[in-house]
Formats: C-alpha cells, structure tokens, sequence
C-alpha cells in the first residue's frame, strides 16, 4: 500500500452553519422557542436606539415573560472600543448568548462580541441591507483592516420579512445592490484562480453566482417589497452567507467591487451603504471584465438602488481617488484590478464610460 506524502495532504477545512435560520413574516415570535431549544437561560440583547424600539424591546419582553433572563446592550457605533463595551456587558450579566438585532452595525458588533467572549450569537436582522446577516464575518472601525475579519457564525438566524419589509427600502436596495455585485466577485475568485494559483471552490462560487443572478431576475418583483418579495432577497443573502462558510472565506462574496467600496469608507466622512457602494463598483468592474455592464446597470435602477456617483451623494473625484486605491485595500486578493491597475487617467475613463460619472 502506498504511503501518502505529508505535503500533499488536503488540509482540513470547518465549515459551521447556522444550526435554525427561520425566515417569514412574523417569525420573530420564535426567538423565545429558539432560546429554549438551544439551552440558553440568559441573553444579551444588542441593538440600537431605534431597532430596540423597532423589535428589540419586542425580543427582551418575549424572552423575560417565558423565563429567559435578558438584558440589553443598546449600541450606536461599530468602532472597536463598543465592541469591548458590549463584552463587558455580556461577562457581566453572564449571558450564554448574545442575541443582534439590527442592522449591519448591531449585528456586527454582538458577532465579534460573542467570538471574543465565546458565546453563541443569534442574528435577528431589521434590515436586509448586505450579506453578513448570517456570515462569520464582521466590520468593526478601529481594527487594523479596513475589512471583514473572522468572528463567529450565527448559531440561529431569525429574518421576520413583516418588520424587514416596513423599513427603509432604501436598505433593501442596497441590499440587492451587494448581492448583484456577487457577479464580478465570483469572476475576480477565479481569476485569481488562473492567474495567482488561488485556492477555488465551485460550489461556494455557484451558490454566490446564483443569488445574484436570482436578484437580476426577479429586480421587478423584489421592487413590490412586499414581506413575500422581501423573502427572496433574505433566501439570497443566506445563500451568500453560506458560500463563505463554505469556502472559508469571504472571497466567494467579496473581490473589486467591494475594494471600491472599502475604498470610499476610508477617504470618506459619510459614505453611502456597503450595498449602494458595491453596486456602484459592480457596474464598473464589469466593464473590466468584459461583461454586460449595462444590463447591470439596468437591474440596479430597476430596484431603486444608485447606479451613478450623484446617486451616492459622492463627489466625482472620490469615485476616482476610491477606484486608484481600492487594490491597496488588501493587496494580497488578486481581482482584476490586480491584472488592470487604474491610474487616474483610467480609473476616470472607466467612471465616463459607465456613466458612473
């Protein structure tokens, strides 16, 4: 029998999932269920000032009148330092789980909370505005990078599409906007494939590839914004979630577009959303890849979302300062920026051609 060569040797890869992931109107009313099902008699609600009163103070009282002991964090950054607050918080109350509700902000800071202080983290979204509703993935300012790092993954994932669908539509627009963008991340994972010998994983790439293209078909229909068109885009961003679990990383959701979007976070005061962004970004990396940017372009205006920098309440220039300096984000993902560094005389051009400028 022959020996295996050490060096050869596929090394071992953990993929963790959320374990429930209820999704549909009124659902929220299960968290109390989940609770109990999973074991935990204490909990840490985090939320801001506005989602508490959206569903968080709803979470608290459903959790306390069926003997959950609960208290609440309520947070209004997601800067490092809250991060450490939110942990206090939770040793001090000694919670078994830390329950996010909210949006981006809230969810983030309770994932990278619970990692720190190895508690379980349930994700209960009010907004469906970007894909790390359900990852193990977090943005926090104040850390080294300027992107997502590894935290934990939601051990339950609660998405009431009633409560999602009467906030701002202008987060379920982003939202679509970030999963659309999924087209030229997919296309910037495999050309780092082919041209830098990086690891590629189809299956993650295809569960990716299909939510956008589920987006671009049903633009029309996620526009009624309804808690049954919401529904779609929430079954998308899970999908996408998983496809970073899946391979291991974010590189099946995040390539050029998402640089162009980290990009406008740093040399911006207010940036617009993470989804209008990389929408934004979508079109013009298309371009570079040689697809049918405009069609992109289309779908995006269809569901309300920016297609142009005056959309994004951005000045022209930061679109081009942004587009020079997005592959210095993270220089070690080769995207096609990699392969076709813009200067600004090309970064500007781009901008013209799309129309993004």
């Amino acid at each position: 029998m022959a020996s295996i060569d050490p060096s050869k040797a596929i090394p071992v890869h953990r993929i963790d999932l959320p374990r429930i992931v209820l999704v549909g109107k009124g659902v929220l009313s299960e968290i109390n269920g989940i609770c109990h099902e999973l074991g935990y008699q204490k909990a840490l609600i985090v939320t801001g000032k506005n989602t508490f009163m959206i569903a968080g103070e709803r979470v608290q009282l459903m959790l306390v009148n069926d003997g959950v002991a609960s208290e609440r964090s309520i947070v209004e950054d997601a800067q490092l330092e809250t991060v450490g607050r939110v942990m206090e918080d939770a040793n001090k109350s000694r919670a078994e789980v830390l329950i996010g509700v909210g949006g981006g902000r809230s969810i983030d800071v309770a994932k990278l909370a619970a990692a720190k202080t190895g508690k379980a983290f349930i994700s209960v979204p009010t907004v469906a505005s970007h894909d790390g509703i359900a990852s193990n993935l977090a943005s926090v300012k104040g850390m080294e990078r300027p992107y997502t790092v590894k935290a934990v993954s939601p051990i339950a994932v609660v998405m009431d599409s009633g409560i999602i669908a009467a906030s701002p539509y202008r987060y379920t627009a982003a939202g679509c906007g970030d999963v659309i963008s999924k087209v030229t991340e997919v296309e910037d994972w495999k050309l780092a494939h082919a041209q830098n010998g990086d690891y590629y994983g189809a299956y993650a790439a295809s569960l990716a590839l299909m939510s956008s293209q589920l987006i671009m078909e049903n633009a029309e229909r996620i526009k009624l914004n309804t808690s049954e068109t919401v529904r779609e885009l929430l079954e998308a961003l899970i999908s996408c979630s998983t496809s970073m679990s899946i391979a291991g990383s974010s590189r099946p959701c995040s390539g050029s577009a998402h640089l162009f979007s980290h990009a406008l976070d740093l040399i911006l005061d207010k940036p617009a959303l993470h989804g209008e962004q990389c929408g934004v970004g979508c079109i013009m990396m298309a371009k570079l890849h040689g697809f049918d940017w405009e069609k992109i372009r289309d779908r995006l205006q269809i569901l309300g979302a920016p297609t142009t920098a005056l959309g994004l309440c951005i000045k022209k220039e930061k679109i081009i300062e942004a587009l020079v300096m997005a592959q210095g984000i993270r220089p070690d993902r080769y995207t096609i920026l990699s392969k076709v560094p813009l200067d600004r005389v090309s970064a500007k051009a781009l901008a013209v051609e799309t129309d993004v400028i």
